[in-house]
């Protein structure tokens, strides 16, 4: 099976949230098994989670664009570690501009904005990993 095909299937995988995707066509098949981390390991107690204080917790305007991650991965602010990040908040962004990078399957994915905006938050520490679907920037 072609690389761009499987690929291809993995970041359906991720973006659809399976933990195993199989697929035949013809005489190729593939099998794609995503690791998913345990909520708890076998024999040991689970890990209470404390809710954040509400303070910290970004509140949405009214107008407000959440911007989430398209993949699963580890988040970068800027192309290198020696780099300034791509965008702070305050900055004015314009639709395609490169907000951040997201390192998956050992690939550097460019996250662009979505649309014009100012950047009112930046959600998501640098070189921390999330999930498809956790929100990375608000714009408004």
């Amino acid at each position: 099976m072609d690389l761009r095909k499987v690929k291809k299937l993995i970041e359906l995988a991720e973006e659809a949230g399976l933990a195993e995707l199989e697929v035949t066509s013809g005489d190729e098949s593939v099998r794609i098994a995503l690791a998913r981390p345990s909520a708890v390991l076998s024999g040991a107690a689970p890990i209470p989670q404390t809710p954040a204080p509400a303070a910290s917790a970004p509140r949405p305007s009214a107008k407000a664009t959440w911007i989430p991650a398209p993949m699963a991965g580890t988040f970068y602010r800027a192309p290198n570690p020696d780099a300034e990040p791509f965008v702070q908040v305050g900055d004015t962004v314009q639709a395609g501009e490169v907000l951040c990078i997201i390192e998956s399957m050992k690939m550097m994915h460019e996250i662009k904005a979505p649309v014009e905006g100012v950047i009112v938050a930046i959600l998501v520490a640098d070189g921390e990993p999330i999930s498809t679907g956790d929100r990375l920037f608000e714009l408004s």
